[in-house]
């Protein structure tokens, strides 16, 4: 993360994304597949070496190269995708509202506090209760704790979105996205940049 300052002088955190260049390597229609999307593939420093011949087939009709690193992103009715085609970072403009899809930073295990924001209890010498979860069920009955009760565990590592941010530098050269605020994973994890499909009420 860094920062970027607006012509009045406002500071604007921002997180620098290297987005591309892409290729695509598969187009799927509603005919064939039921819905239209397309499948992009990151163009990597080094072709993939042990791809399988399945894999290897498949990137030899799209006429590119073997790549590491594939997904697939819904398009636009209208637009004309065929494999091997560029996907490049110049795909979105400045203030153009996106959703960024990445895997969390593992914490490892955590308490209630940590993980659900539990208010814990008073912190007075000999209360004994500081940052336990409390109760979890009744006890006669059902005897049991429900599904889906919150309680400690595993922080982090997962799927998470950070809806609605704001494209605010594009660096065609580059290939790097000005992207305000923060976004899930680590550095130099990867991340997925749709466009946002819903807009808050006020932001332009």
């Amino acid at each position: 993360m860094t920062q970027l300052f607006e012509a009045d002088g406002t500071a604007v955190p921002v997180t620098v994304v290297q987005a591309g260049p892409c290729l695509v390597v598969q187009k799927k229609s509603a005919d064939r597949d039921g819905y239209e999307s397309v499948q992009i593939g990151l163009v990597d420093s080094r072709p993939d070496r042990r791809a399988n011949r399945p894999s290897k087939a498949r990137f030899e009709k799209a006429g590119v190269a073997p790549m590491r690193t594939l997904a697939e992103v819904r398009f636009d009715a209208g637009d004309e995708w065929k494999p091997g085609d560029k996907v490049l970072c110049d795909t979105f403009q400045v203030r153009d509202h996106v959703d960024v899809i990445g895997v969390s930073k593992g914490k490892g295990f955590a308490g209630v506090v940590r993980r659900h924001h539990f208010k814990g209890g008073g912190a007075a010498h000999g209360s004994m209760f500081h940052r336990a979860p409390g109760s979890i069920g009744a006890s006669a009955f059902p005897s049991r704790v429900m599904k889906g009760n919150r309680s400690s565990g595993r922080l982090g590592g997962r799927q998470a979105t950070a809806k609605n941010l704001i494209v605010v530098r594009v660096d065609a050269e580059r290939n790097l996205l000005y992207i305000s605020g923060a976004v899930p994973g680590a550095r130099r994890s990867l991340v997925k940049i749709v466009r946002s499909s819903f807009t808050k009420p006020g932001v332009k």
